[in-house]
């Protein structure tokens, strides 16, 4: 607690970041930039503290980033909206799904990316946000790549994919596709804020987030920045899979998140032969749609072709609908229809003409300096 403003830390906003290490160290960065908020000394000594008797917790460190400093005066600050965004940022968004999962592998990416390509193909506008800063794969997937531009409102233009979906990914913005991103909870905070608040999304009915695997700070920031977002979770049949799928809900739904549905993936191989093997088991995702007490929206049975699709930027839904995974794919897309709208549109920006110019940019911490690898890659500002 602050002793000067009677309130906690968190509630001031001064937690910035939270990190766990498997050994059981945690590290906390602490702002104090709340007016009136009590000196260093006594977080430092609070958080070690209350942190430290925690189970499993071996060392503690406080850090603290310096306060910002006061912009100079530009004219009146944006209007803020629900969730801290300008008002304005999602105005023509109907719908804000956020695509997680407990841990990698379950192929999150590929059914966001299907997913979308689904939406679409029933006539809803949608657009793909590739949230996972670390292992950025909706490019690929999708096969849309280049530089975005900007507009003349200074707002970041998605790049279109095949069938009209938008997307915008960090690989669009770094010299390489396949460059390392590394790092903190701040960076990432101020990336995803970026993306949404910052991008002419246009009119939506449906944008898709990819977020990362687990629950981190990416899902944090999310739910501060999205309070009307859902969530629906894909995981795999097995045990170990579906367990793990379980906190990521149980992270959504402490911060109030809706979880909308669970996704299976990868429940079932049939030969060619008509013969079925579930080589990952059977039924998790329904014991955790049970437990959740939420739909399960489908059943995306293994099928190579699905998995050859993501790799080569052909979303399977497109170039073969009649697919078995293209089909459950299809029955997923229908169940978030079904669920209605989340929220309202707003009157669109008018539209930008071609040719706008290519994005202006943030320096952001690629590369140490005196390197002799390419420039730090930046995001535009608006």
């Amino acid at each position: 607690m602050d002793p000067e403003l009677g309130r906690n830390m968190v509630e001031l906003g001064l937690a910035k970041s939270i990190a766990v290490s498997a050994e059981g160290r945690v590290d906390v960065m602490v702002t104090l930039d709340a007016p009136g908020c009590a000196p260093r000394a006594h977080f430092e000594r609070a958080v070690k503290e209350r942190v430290g008797q925690l189970e499993g917790v071996r060392a503690v460190n406080v850090h603290f980033s310096e306060p910002k400093k006061p912009a100079p005066a530009r004219g009146p600050a944006a209007p803020k909206g629900q969730g801290g965004l300008a008002i304005g940022a999602l105005a023509g968004v109907k719908n804000v799904v956020c695509v997680g999962s407990g841990k990698g592998g379950v192929g999150k990416s590929t059914v966001t990316a299907n997913l979308a390509a689904a939406l679409a193909a029933e006539g809803k506008q949608a657009a793909a946000l590739d949230a996972d800063v670390w292992g950025y794969s909706i490019p690929r997937m999708l096969g849309v790549h280049g530089r975005p531009r900007v507009s003349a409102a200074r707002k970041i233009l998605p790049l279109e994919a095949q069938g009209g979906i938008k997307a915008v990914s960090i690989e669009h913005f770094i010299e390489g596709r396949d460059q390392a991103i590394t790092w903190r909870g701040p960076m990432l905070h101020k990336a995803i804020r970026q993306f949404l608040e910052d991008v002419d999304w246009g009119e939506l009915d449906y944008l898709l987030i990819d977020l990362p695997p687990g629950t981190g700070d990416v899902t944090m920031t999310l739910a501060q920045l999205l309070p009307q977002a859902r969530f629906v979770i894909v995981t795999t049949p097995q045990p170990a899979a579906q367990k793990v799928a379980q906190r990521a809900a149980g992270t959504a739904k402490q911060f109030d998140l809706e979880v909308a549905g669970v996704v299976e993936n990868m429940s079932g191989f049939v030969t060619p032969s008509g013969e079925r093997f579930t080589i990952f088991g059977e039924g998790g995702g329904q014991q955790l749609a049970d437990d959740l007490d939420v739909p399960l929206l489908g059943k995306i049975p293994l099928q190579e072709e699905l998995r050859q699709g993501a790799d080569e930027g052909r979303p399977l839904v497109l170039t073969d609908p009649d697919a078995p995974a293209s089909q459950a794919i299809f029955h997923t897309a229908r169940g978030l229809i079904a669920l209605g709208d989340a929220s309202p549109t707003a009157e669109p920006e008018p539209e930008q003409p071609p040719g706008a110019p290519l994005a202006k940019t943030l320096s952001l911490p690629m590369a140490p300096a005196g390197s002799d690898k390419p420039a730090p890659t930046q995001l535009p500002m608006a």
